[in-house]
């Protein structure tokens, strides 16, 4: 079959968002979190008749969400896995975002049904993202928890072993995180800890860099987290914003993610924007 992508144009039109309240994507797991206990919204849109498509949904315990990267805007077909070690792989064989076709599929619990609005359970999609469609899940048909893994089965036989860091606040950071979760609801720092726990060394996915005299920075959506390895010992020393008080300053620059906290937080704490 000699056909190009580029004769064959498709079409799609979201059916609705989520809100998730996870505006930055540092935020959302890598994968649904199924010990978590957390509630979202998918909003489907009015005037389209998806009232009555959602009849009988209702008492399915899980359904699949399809959906769109819509923060991404080109692929690539080689990516770096957050998991695992620094080595590429086919985009294929990963579930990474920088696809040919920006195209998410996640299975959630399903609590309520009611008129255009189902309130679902732990998600791995960021506030806004747009729903292309709506299944039930099948567990004689979707679930096959005997297949193997691929590349995959050596990082979950890591992932199942105890937590090879401990992860120390020092007072610093301790206050600055907690004047960001009590002034401005701004809580990443149960993220951070969960992959620094796991593996602290610099990795481009997981934005993790080496800086100056044995300190690493980490990237947390908008903020950026400093800290040291002593040992099997993660030590975050200082919290500070993730864009330049140019930038934060600069008219206009109203889309900057946390803006107005990051200027306050620099009242307090500086921005030198290291």
């Amino acid at each position: 079959m000699d056909t190009s992508p580029d004769d064959l144009p498709l079409t799609l039109s979201p059916i609705g968002f989520i809100r998730t309240g996870r505006d930055v994507k540092f935020q959302a797991p890598h994968q649904p979190e199924l010990h978590v206990e957390e509630r979202s919204v998918v909003e489907l849109l009015p005037g389209h008749g998806f009232e009555r498509a959602l009849s009988d949904l209702a008492g399915f315990e899980r359904i699949w969400l399809v959906w769109w990267f819509h923060r991404n805007k080109s692929w690539r077909p080689m990516v770096l896995p957050p998991r695992g070690n620094r080595k590429r792989r086919g985009v294929f064989s990963t579930r990474s975002p920088h696809r040919p076709n920006p195209i998410g599929l996640t299975a959630v619990s399903l609590h309520s049904v009611s008129g255009l609005s189902l309130v679902v359970g732990s998600n791995d999609l960021v506030e806004g993202t747009p729903i292309l469609d709506i299944k039930p899940y099948l567990p004689k048909a979707d679930a096959f928890p005997g297949s193997e893994l691929g590349w995959l089965q050596e990082v979950e036989s890591l992932q199942a072993t105890p937590k090879q860091f401990e992860v120390e606040l020092k007072p610093h950071a301790e206050r600055q995180l907690q004047w960001l979760k009590e002034h401005w609801g701004i809580e990443f720092f149960p993220r951070a800890r969960e992959i620094l726990e796991r593996d602290p060394t610099p990795h481009r996915t997981r934005r993790i860099t080496k800086r100056a005299g044995g300190i690493f920075r980490m990237g947390c959506g908008a903020w950026r987290m400093y800290f040291s390895v002593e040992g099997n010992q993660v030590v975050v020393q200082e919290v500070l914003p993730g864009y330049p008080p140019a930038l934060l300053e600069k008219e206009g620059a109203d889309q900057v993610p946390y803006r107005e906290a990051q200027l306050a937080f620099a009242v307090l704490w500086g921005n030198p924007a290291k």
